[in-house]
């Protein structure tokens, strides 16, 4: 058929629900108002490791509305059957009120009801809790390893030590919270044996069948509902114990109930990006050639479950080496599980390998940027593929040239600015390029209007807007006739909403089942023996502002109104699939991004200051250029926070996180990011999908914190191979 003329995707349009998230009417997981609903309020526990030995309600249980307080003493006993989600690690499991046992400082130890929030956090004060506590293991210095996984290639030992050029280079980085501005929160209600959430979630779908595991109930007697979540960044990707403990608290009080973490809960009640410790190993030849490049990592995880991600791949195949080693090895500790957190895996690799790339430039007296084109690959050297694309060679140039790399004296503490010691780094980003099967549901009303749905989130990126864009230009209709529903289990399933999988699993399921509904309406055309298109060739028929007609010939033509309408049909329906391809891969396939940065060191109090940054991507089809720069924005945001503020502390005495609030775990504010700037290359990989895009949300941070640690280096001569990089480490 005739391609579809495109008015909405690539234009820089603002969000279809920015009037309702500006006065307050998008409604969030605690907001809903649900008749009868009651609050619950979780007790932490206040030893790392150890045994309950009594649990004491009756000064609870008085406290004037106080309707229960349930914990494993009185908690009925669930199925907690085997789950089977793939994103909740497999392992012990966290069993919410069926023992007696701690595994970690904060589990939930009971839940107080109460009719109004005020008596609810009162009555969970008064709840006497004794332990018989044990020393807790949280130190990862201190602690055995697991097992490694491994990955060879080569013989890196052997090359390494007849390696002109050696390095050994050991990095830290701490531990780091999601904590977007919505707290976790979810309200449990119970209809006979038929259970309704309304939960903060990446994922409708992990969460219903979580619940449906732990009750012993089939997945259609849960439903979730989430049409709106207040940033996660990797949060909400599986259901933590207190959506749990909210259901079970709803059953057990035959009321509805609204449970919320509080700020200093979300460090301990939800996951978090784990510490690591990352010893790389690299050799080259005296002009730089990569001949080698050894990994030891080490990351912490819960003792009850391990939690892996993919930090190995970028080693494996960012740089062209003959020969990689690598040992991943998890560190089990008496903590909470970890979990994904914007760029999982890539962001630790990259800051390690793109510090070590700089400190091996530095030695060779060699450009940043002439070192990391002289190791690109031709090809995956991993998997043997040809990149689908990989254009960190355009991003070099573009990124170079924009920042104006060209006037960088090479010489670290060469620049100053008053008191301020002046730096520029660079780093290089990689990010897989995931999908995932999607469906969506496409309806067009006879008044020319119409409904797409998908069981998709929208933790910040757009999915609203963008799925719009493109269901808008695919049916031929304005944006404001298109109104796409997303985050009700009951819709036609999606994939997680991470990974920077959204866009091309739900987008091309949107633009499978809009492209079905547009040709369907042609087809109807074209075979109505009253219709202008009567007898036309269908492939020559497009749509535009919601009037099919023919591409070279536009009066002759009719709105889908007018077909509809004559036809007595109410509606057309079409459903909107994509499946991820089977089989190996014919591509290797990855977004790509340079990132650019300047910062100011104050040369006596050792405060590090961005001044700018740039990034550059190879993300492939840009859908909306305006959600494309809110995402690098943020991104950007997120890696200034993992560079220079943000580091959770705990008390290895007890295993307490002594960080565990926006006063002593920081994040960047406006201040902290004055100039900040995206370019995307122009590119469409259909390789990756059917609409061309190869994701945004994770690799726009893969780099920053590198790229940043590089411009330190370059402003004062001292290299900081610990994140966050504090005052203290320039002194």
């Amino acid at each position: 058929m005739s391609p579809q003329p495109q008015a909405a995707v690539g234009a820089p349009l603002s969000r279809v629900d920015s009037r309702l998230k500006v006065t307050g009417k998008a409604l969030y997981a605690v907001d809903h108002a649900i008749d009868g609903a009651v609050h619950a309020v979780v007790v932490d526990s206040s030893i790392g490791l150890g045994r309950i030995t009594g649990i004491d309600p009756r000064a609870a249980l008085a406290h004037p509305g106080v309707l229960t307080v349930i914990s494993h003493l009185n908690a009925p006993k669930l199925p907690y059957a085997h789950n089977p989600l793939p994103l909740n690690p497999p392992g012990e499991r966290l069993h919410v009120f069926q023992d007696d046992k701690v595994h970690f400082h904060g589990q939930p130890v009971a839940v107080v009801v109460a009719t109004a929030l005020e008596a609810a956090q009162h009555g969970a004060s008064l709840v006497k809790v004794t332990y018989d506590a044990e020393q807790p293991s949280t130190d990862m210095a201190d602690a055995p390893t697991g097992e490694p996984q491994k990955y060879a290639r080569g013989d890196a030992d052997k090359a390494l030590d007849s390696a002109t050029v050696r390095m050994e280079l050991t990095y830290h980085l701490a531990r780091n919270n999601h904590n977007a501005m919505e707290p976790h929160a979810t309200i449990a209600s119970w209809d006979s044996d038929k259970l309704t959430v309304w939960d903060k979630t990446q994922w409708v779908f992990g969460t219903q069948i979580e619940l449906a595991t732990v009750f012993g109930l089939a997945p259609e007697s849960v439903r979730v509902i989430s049409p709106f979540v207040g940033g996660g960044f990797g949060s909400g990707l599986r259901a933590w114990p207190h959506v749990t403990i909210a259901a079970l608290a709803a059953r057990e009080t035959k009321r509805p109930v609204k449970l919320a973490l509080t700020r200093k809960q979300l460090f301990f009640g939800t996951g978090f990006r784990p510490a690591y410790e990352y010893k790389v190993r690299l050799g080259s030849d005296q002009n730089g050639r990569l001949t080698a490049m050894a990994h030891d990592v080490r990351a912490e995880t819960s003792r009850y479950e391990t939690f892996l991600e993919s930090v190995l791949v970028p080693g494996q195949m960012m740089y062209s080496m003959p020969n990689v080693g690598q040992e991943y090895r998890t560190v089990p500790l008496d903590v909470h599980t970890p979990l994904f957190m914007r760029g999982p895996g890539y962001t630790t690799a990259s800051f390690v390998i793109e510090s070590a790339m700089d400190e091996l430039a530095h030695r060779l007296r060699l450009d940043p940027i002439a070192l990391r084109l002289r190791n690109e690959p031709e090809e995956d050297e991993s998997s043997g593929l040809p990149f689908s694309t990989r254009r960190l060679r355009e991003c070099y140039t573009v990124g170079a040239r924009e920042f104006g790399w060209h006037r960088r004296n090479p010489k670290p503490r060469s620049t100053r600015d008053g008191d301020w010691l002046i730096g520029t780094g660079m780093a290089a980003g990689v990010y897989d390029t995931a999908r995932f099967d999607a469906s969506a549901s496409v309806r067009l009303y006879a008044d020319g209007t119409a409904l797409v749905q998908s069981a998709a989130s929208d933790m910040g990126p757009g999915t609203y807007t963008s799925n719009t864009q493109l269901a808008a230009d695919a049916l031929g209709l304005a944006m404001r006739h298109v109104t796409f529903r997303l985050g009700d289990s009951l819709m036609p399933p999606a994939p997680p909403h991470g990974g920077s999988m959204t866009m091309a699993s739900v987008g091309s399921a949107v633009q499978d089942g809009c492209d079905k509904l547009r040709k369907q309406a042609v087809k109807l055309a074209v075979e109505d023996a009253k219709s202008p298109l009567h007898g036309v060739d269908p492939d020559t028929v497009v749509v535009r502002a919601g009037r099919l007609h023919v591409k070279d010939h536009p009066a002759r033509g009719e709105t889908y109104q007018q077909l509809l309408t004559r036809n007595r049909l109410t509606h057309l329906d079409a459903m909107g699939s994509f499946t991820r391809p089977t089989g190996p891969e014919r591509h290797s396939l990855f977004a790509y991004g340079a990132v650019f940065a300047e910062v100011g060191v104050d040369a006596r109090l050792g405060l590090v200051r961005v001044r700018r940054m740039l990034g550059v991507y190879d993300a492939g089809r840009i859908i909306s250029p305006k959600l494309a720069d809110s995402q690098a924005l943020g991104g950007m945001v997120g890696g200034i926070g993992q560079a220079l503020l943000e580091h959770t502390v705990t008390d290895h005495r007890d295993g307490r996180i002594v960080s565990a609030s926006l006063a002593d775990y920081l994040v960047p504010v406006n201040a902290d990011v004055p100039d900040l700037k995206a370019i995307y290359l122009d590119g469409d990989d259909r390789e990756a999908d059917p609409i061309g895009v190869k994701g945004l949300g994770e690799i726009v941070q893969v780099g920053v914190a590198p790229a940043l640690a590089n411009a330190v280096f370059h402003a004062t001569g001292r290299r900081v191979r610990e994140l966050p990089i504090t005052a203290e480490a320039l002194l």
